[in-house]
Order: C-alpha cells, then structure tokens, then sequence
C-alpha cells in the first residue's frame, strides 16, 4: 500500500535525480562545459538536495549508491528496485525538459566499449562510494552528511572525467544520451560495490555494523 512516507520517498528520488541530470546536462552542454564546472555542478546539486530531501528519502539519486548499499544490507530489495525505477525516470524525464527548453534534441553520443572509461567511471564511483559509505556508518548528519556526499562526488567526477569517464552515475548517463552497458552502468556499479564493501570491512566504526536499513540522511538535532 503506498502511503503519503512511500510516495514522498518516491518522488524525492525522482526529482533529485532529475534535479542532478538537469544541472549537469546544462552545464556540460554550456560554453564551459568542462569537466571542473561539471563536477562542481554535480557536487552542489547533491549536497543541496541530501540538505533537503535527505531526510524524506535519503537522497541515494544515483543507481551505485543504492546498489552499493543493498550490497551491505542497508537497503532492502523491493525498496531498491522502485529507488532505481525513480532514478531513471528522473534522468529521462530531465533528458526530455533540457530539450525542451534548448529546442535541440542529441542521439546517444558514445556507442561501443572502452575500456579505459569502463575503468575510470569505476574508480571515480568508488572515491565517491566511500564518501557516501562514511556518512551512512559514521552516521554523518546535516551539513556534515551533504558536505561529504557532495565533495566525494566532485572529486569522483574529476578523476572520473581524465579517462574520458566523468558521469559516475548511470541514471544522469541515461538522461545525457551516454548510455553504454559496459562502460557507463557497469564501471560506476561496479566502483560502487567495491567503495560500500571495502569501507564496511575495513574502515567503518564496529558500533556501526549492525545490519539495519538506511532510512534517510537526517538533519542535524536541535540541542
């Protein structure tokens, strides 16, 4: 049964991942269109939306982050599927609103396999993953938890972005026509998994590792 909880967590998936694929198909398709201001681009947008719709859905807006914590049972599976339905839906549905309002529309830019983009979507998922990862088993709060998320993803962008990679996230690849099983879904999943996992068993607190699901990125307590 979907109640008002299900659809709010629903609908923040989909419009911050739409959110997030908007500012980065704007920004990359600019003048300065550059990996750096996309990067920061992306890096705002996230942190921005974890400070605002952490609370509601956790603010996951990427298919790794979701994958990655059901891979440390975080997250439960039906709940990860509609997460990921909602990304992608969102990436869509900001492709279809950039060209609306550009009046322009672009067909899939990469089409075969690479492995050097396969590698560096993967290494840039996984400096972001483990961002992500500590402010889930640090338990990371508030502008805390945005801060981390959002300069994890900037730097994971950047580095991303010197292999020819720099999306790190295959809903926003949907949305910007970069869409490329081997290289642009698999290599940030694949990242991704590896970042939640390493952190889980290596660097995260032993307090921390009980199995329970994320529900959201919370913000700061009021004292």
């Amino acid at each position: 049964m979907l109640t008002r909880k299900k659809v709010a967590m629903i609908l923040a998936e989909f419009l911050g991942t739409a959110l997030l694929t908007l500012a980065v198909l704007a920004v990359s398709k600019s003048t300065i269109g550059i990996p750096y201001f996309v990067a920061i681009a992306a890096g705002l947008v996230v942190a921005t939306v974890t400070l605002t719709l952490g609370a509601v859905s956790g603010a996951h807006l990427n298919p790794l982050v979701t994958i990655g914590l059901w891979t440390v049972r975080r997250i439960k599976i039906l709940p990860a599927i509609v997460y990921l339905a909602a990304q992608f839906l969102g990436g869509i549905a900001a492709y279809w609103l950039f060209t609306y309002f550009v009046g322009q529309t672009w067909s899939n830019t990469h089409s075969s396999f690479e492995a050097r983009v396969l590698v560096a979507e993967a290494v840039g998922a996984f400096i972001f993953s483990l961002g992500w990862a500590a402010t889930v088993f640090q338990k990371l709060e508030g502008g805390r938890a945005a801060a981390t998320v959002g300069m994890s993803l900037m730097l994971g962008v950047l580095v991303s972005a010197a292999g020819a990679g720099g999306i790190v996230n295959p809903a926003v690849a949907l949305g910007a026509q970069s869409w490329v099983w081997g290289t642009f879904v698999l290599g940030p999943i694949l990242g991704g998994i590896i970042g939640f996992n390493l952190y889980s068993l290596l660097f995260a607190p032993a307090a921390s590792l009980v199995e329970r699901p994320v529900k959201a990125v919370t913000p700061a307590r009021k004292k």
